[in-house]
């Protein structure tokens, strides 16, 4: 339908002259009036974030985490029960009856378990070493 056909037939329909109106109605309002006028919250919403950013970066652990301390516990305990399993009489009567080639498999578990550990503590406390290292 072209233009003049359109505002002839709004001359002798009613209904479709007051469909138009009320379209027309609404787009004004949303071209000029849709968004209510806001205070100005920019500034203090970014000043939030970045006291929220600050606050991330200072600390350490994380929710839920174990802390450090618990980890060099942990640590330690590992590595004296893997060394001192060596001197128990099961391991020397399994040893004595295996011979050597019981030994090779012992030592690769327990570097295993040493580098895992190593590695899980270091990654995930990479940012507090680093800065006590000066790294």
């Amino acid at each position: 339908m072209s233009q003049l056909q359109v505002w002839f037939h709004t001359l002798h329909c009613s209904g479709c002259a007051r469909e138009i109106e009320r379209l027309e109605y609404s787009r004004n309002i949303m071209s000029e009036d849709f968004f209510p006028i806001s205070p100005g919250l920019e500034n203090s919403i970014m000043a939030k974030v970045a006291a929220e950013e600050i606050e991330a970066e200072e600390t350490y652990a994380v929710p839920g985490g174990i802390s450090t301390r618990a980890w060099v516990i942990s640590g330690f305990i590992i590595f004296i029960s893997l060394a001192t399993a060596f001197f128990s009489f099961d391991f020397q009567n399994i040893a004595s009856e295996t011979g050597i080639s019981f030994l090779l498999p012992v030592g690769i578990i327990v570097g295993i378990i040493l580098t895992t550990y190593g590695a899980l503590f270091i990654g995930s406390h990479l940012k507090e070493l680093s800065e006590r290292f000066g790294l």
